[in-house]
């Protein structure tokens, strides 16, 4: 594979890579992709990929000979343990339908189950699943809030509803964070009648590829009883301070464009990174 990274770089509006994700805009480079593609059949994690806290072997990996590329488009394809697989779209929109088209051959060559196209934009698409890429930086203040606690130091009668909490939400993947809260950081909660009312976590932190600390991604809700009472930004504040305190540069926020948490990072002034839009091939 000859693949350029000259060719791919003034396509990309967005800073995202297959398999890793959002990435900070100055972590953007030729080497970090080429180490993506090194590990592609290994099943390692690289030290950076905030994926690794879940697991001992990575899920998802660039079938790299598959790679499809010239001066206009770069198209990359991973594929998941899941078998879903996904072509990523360096390129204008007009490429979409080779785009689709090449992922349902290529799906159907690897016997993946789903084929799915990636592709960026700088504005929503409203004809595709939309998520906003959104960076806060810690170089400002982020003051303590009363009334959030992590939810190891609530009482043992509070801690003992976080199961039926992530039972309710279990579609925002609370249910899969509840299986693991003895091999993760702590999660922070908001306490109303007597019960876990909402909650975000874990709080971890992780170096970049250059040296700098992420605040890694965090499952985040309130319970739809308690909603529209603010807590979902006190929640949201009080992971700010808790990034702050520990170090963090910066944090990474992936939210579905015109959800509440989309609005809510909007409204706390975060920078717009640009859009991710997924459609099936």
């Amino acid at each position: 594979m000859g693949f350029r990274w000259d060719w791919m770089h003034p396509h990309i509006s967005v800073p995202y890579l297959p398999t890793l994700g959002p990435l900070h805009p100055e972590v953007m480079g030729p080497e970090l992709l080429n180490d993506v593609f090194a590990v592609a059949d290994t099943g390692e994690f690289l030290p950076h990929d905030k994926d690794r806290r879940w697991s001992d072997r990575k899920e998802e990996r660039v079938l790299v000979e598959e790679i499809i590329q010239d001066h206009e488009r770069t198209l990359i394809p991973t594929i998941t343990g899941r078998r879903i697989l996904r072509l990523h779209l360096y390129g204008a929109s007009e490429h979409l339908p080779e785009a689709r088209e090449t992922a349902s051959g290529l799906a159907a060559r690897h016997r993946a189950a789903k084929a799915r196209v990636v592709w960026f934009q700088r504005t929503p698409n409203g004809t595709a699943a939309s998520t906003r890429i959104q960076l806060r930086a810690f170089d400002s203040p982020a003051p303590a809030v009363d009334g959030v606690e992590a939810l190891s130091g609530t009482p043992a009668e509070v801690a003992g509803t976080f199961g039926a909490f992530a039972e309710k939400l279990a579609g925002e993947g609370f249910a899969f964070l509840n299986s693991r809260l003895d091999t993760v950081g702590p999660v922070l909660v908001v306490v109303r009648d007597g019960r876990v009312a909402g909650a975000i976590g874990p709080m971890e932190t992780m170096a970049d590829p250059i040296g700098r600390v992420r605040l890694l991604p965090q499952y985040f809700g309130v319970l739809p009883d308690y909603r529209g009472l603010g807590l979902g930004r006190w929640l949201w504040r009080a992971a700010m301070h808790w990034g702050r305190e520990h170090g963090a540069d910066y944090q990474l926020l992936q939210t579905t464009v015109g959800g509440a948490s989309d609005h809510l990072c909007r409204s706390e002034g975060l920078t717009d990174l640009g859009i991710v839009c997924t459609s099936d091939a």
